[in-house]
C-alpha cells in the first residue's frame, strides 16, 4: 500500500545542513498497522509528513496505492489526499469556533459534499454521539483526540497517518485512544502508520520500525 524509495530530506540551520532523512526505504502492506519509534529529532514526524504528501522530499519517491504522489500536479495530489489519506495530529488541530460535529464534517465539505450524517456516524464510532454540539473547549483532551480521529476517518481513507496521537494524554487515556484507533482501522481495513515515543503502545501494532540518525531499522 505504501512504498518509499531512497527518501532524503534536510534542513538548513544557518550555514549548516542537517539531514533528517537519509535514504529511507519503507514498505507497508495494505491493512498493516506500523508504528514508527525513535528518539526526539530522529525524523519521525518529517517522515510522516513526507509520506502523507505534506512535505516534498529532496530526493526519492513515495508511492501510495500504486501512485507516485510527488509526480502528481498540485490539484491531483490534493484530491488524492482528500480521498485516500487521513491524518491525525498530536495537538488535535480542531477549529475552536466549530462544534465537534462541524469539525468532523470538514473533510466532506472540502471534498464538496454535506457529510453531516457521516460525521454523526463517525462520532458515534468513537463514543461521542452525545457530544456533537459541544465546542472543543468544552471537551477533555481525550475527547478532543477522539473527535480528531473521527474527522480523520469520516472519508474512510485507505491510509491513516497519526503523529503522536496520544502525546498530550495521560497513560490511561493514551491506551484507550490507541486501542480505539487500531480497532477502527482494523474494522475499516485502513492501513495505519503511527509515530509514537511509547514503545509499549507500539506493541499493539503489527510491526515496529525505529528511526535513528535518519535511517530505518527493524525493532528487535
Amino acid at each position: 500500500m505504501i512504498e518509499t524509495r531512497n527518501l532524503h530530506r534536510s534542513y538548513q540551520i544557518g550555514r549548516q545542513s542537517i539531514e533528517v532523512l537519509h535514504g529511507i526505504d519503507l514498505a507497508v502492506e495494505r491493512g498493516e498497522r506500523v508504528f514508527l519509534c525513535g528518539p526526539s529529532g530522529a525524523g519521525k514526524s518529517t517522515l510522516l509528513y513526507t509520506l502523507a504528501g505534506l512535505e516534498r522530499p529532496q530526493q526519492g519517491e513515495v508511492i501510495i496505492d500504486g501512485k507516485n504522489i510527488y509526480t502528481m500536479g498540485r490539484r491531483a495530489q490534493s484530491q488524492f489526499r482528500h480521498h485516500t489519506i487521513g491524518y491525525i495530529f498530536q495537538n488535535y488541530h480542531l477549529l475552536p469556533e466549530l462544534t465537534a460535529l462541524e469539525n468532523v464534517a470538514i473533510p466532506g465539505a472540502i471534498a464538496g459534499r454535506d457529510a453531516t450524517d457521516e460525521a454523526r456516524a463517525a462520532l458515534a464510532s468513537v463514543g461521542l454521539e452525545n457530544r456533537g454540539e459541544h465546542l472543543p473547549a468544552e471537551l477533555s483532551g481525550g475527547e478532543q483526540q477522539r473527535v480528531a480521529i473521527a474527522r480523520a476517518m469520516v472519508n474512510r481513507p485507505q491510509v491513516l497517518f497519526a503523529d503522536e496521537p496520544t502525546g498530550n494524554l495521560d497513560s490511561a487515556n493514551s491506551a484507550e485512544v490507541m486501542r480505539l484507533l487500531i480497532d477502527l482501522a482494523q474494522k475499516n481495513g485502513t492501513t495505519l502508520v503511527i509515530v509514537t515515543h511509547d514503545t509499549q503502545l507500539a506493541k499493539l501494532g503489527d510491526r515496529t520500525m525505529i528511526i535513528r540518525d535518519g535511517t530505518m531499522h527493524t525493532a528487535d
